[in-house]
Formats: C-alpha cells, structure tokens, sequence
C-alpha cells in the first residue's frame, strides 16, 4: 500500500507519459546524468537541462512534454502539494480575470480626478465580486464535467490536480496586466481567452489521458458557463 502511494508520486517521462523513479543521477554540482525511461527508451525529461526560454516557448506551443515537464516533473501536482500554493494560483487567476472584466468595461485607469475614492472602491469590488462568482461557476462547472464526462473519481486528490493544472495553464492571462496600462484593441482579450481555453485543453488531456476532443468539451463547457455567468446574470459585456 505504502509502497504504492509512493510510486504515484514519481515524476514522468515526458515522451510517454509513464512514471519513472528518477529523472537523473548527481555525481557532482553542477554534473548530472539524465536517466531513460523503461518504457520508451527516451531520456525522460530533457528539459532539465533547457533555459526557462526554451520551455516557455514550447509551452506556448502547446508541445505536450513541456506540460508533462511543468506539471508533472516541476510542479509535482500528483505529490502532497502545499495547498497554500492551489490557494494562491486561485487567488491569481480571480485578479487577472478581475483585470479582464475591467478592461472589458472600459474602466482602464485614466487618472480621473472627479472620480472619488468611495466610488473607486466600491468599483473595484463589484469588478472582483464579479469576477469571483465567474470563477466559481468556471471551476464548479469543471469539476462537474470531469466526474460526468470523463468519468473520473471525484475525491479531494482529483479536484486539486485537475484544478491547479488549469489554473497554471490559464498563463495567457497574465498578458492582462499589460493591458491595464498600454492601449491594446479589444479584440485581444478575445485572443488570450481562445489561448487560456486552448492551453487548457492540453494541460487536462495530460493530467487525465483522455482525448483531445472530450478534454476541449470539459474545458469549453467551463468556460461557457463562466461567460454566460458573467454576461447574463451580472450584466458584464
């Protein structure tokens, strides 16, 4: 039992997906040897040895071993993960949809002096309010498809995998921040969220190892559900 619970702690190959013990050999600083997996007679996990550059540029690919690297060899989600760490990704991805929302509205700060500092208040909180609601609805509406659809366990294990590897694959969204101070067309927002979606779709068909097809439908049914949230019911355009 023991024994088995470690094992589904081990990192991955990057290339196939199978657990490994180990995904190199130390012999010195600075002098490492990068193992091959048992399955597939790759080197498991190459980008040990890549610049950040490197991954960033692949994961904006959508290449699936720079998510298994991420993810699996990085981030260790399927370890006893800190949950301060799924609180604070959470926490993130409400201020940047916060950001969205605002942008959307048009309430990119101008330095408007007539605009008192009550009125800003209580504008920011319905824009976080807002956004808030939108996300529990996304991360609801994902959890419900993960169990109806893809047919998953439903324990609390299964919930921070799938949710912490979606928030983490929604880093498109930090392009948000730039938006809050240069003029950029509306049509980016657009963009970043066909990116978020698309990007999200990768990162759950490696953490679940269902279709492409099934893990799009489970992402853009979550997605849905957050826009008509926000387009309907709180009156967001």
């Amino acid at each position: 039992m023991g024994d088995a619970k470690e094992e589904e702690e081990w990192p991955r190959c990057v290339g196939c997906g199978r657990r490994v013990k180990t995904l190199y050999v130390q012999y010195s600083p600075g002098n490492i040897r990068l193992m091959k997996c048992d399955t597939c007679k790759a080197v498991a996990d190459p980008y040990i040895e890549c610049e950040f550059m490197i991954i960033l540029i692949d994961l904006i690919l959508h290449k699936t071993r720079a998510y298994r690297h991420l993810l699996f060899n990085k981030l260790r989600i399927y370890s006893s993960l800190d949950k301060g760490v799924l609180v604070l990704s959470i926490l993130m991805h409400i201020v940047l949809d916060a950001f969205r929302i605002s942008f959307s509205r048009g309430n990119k700060a101008d330095g408007d002096s007539s605009i008192s500092t009550f009125s800003a208040i209580l504008k920011c909180g319905k824009v976080l309010s807002d956004a808030l609601l939108g996300n529990i609805v996304f991360m609801t509406m994902l959890l419900l498809e993960v169990q109806f659809i893809l047919k998953l366990s439903f324990d609390i294990r299964r919930c921070r995998e799938v949710l912490l590897a979606v928030i983490i694959s929604s880093y498109f969204k930090l392009f948000l921040i730039a938006m809050m101070v240069w003029e950029f067309p509306s049509f980016v927002i657009f963009f970043v969220e066909i990116s978020v979606l698309s990007s999200n779709t990768v990162a759950l068909r490696v953490v679940t190892e269902f279709s492409k097809v099934h893990c799009f439908g489970v992402c853009f049914g979550a997605h849905a559900a957050r826009y008509l949230t926000e387009r309907w019911l709180l009156g967001a355009p």
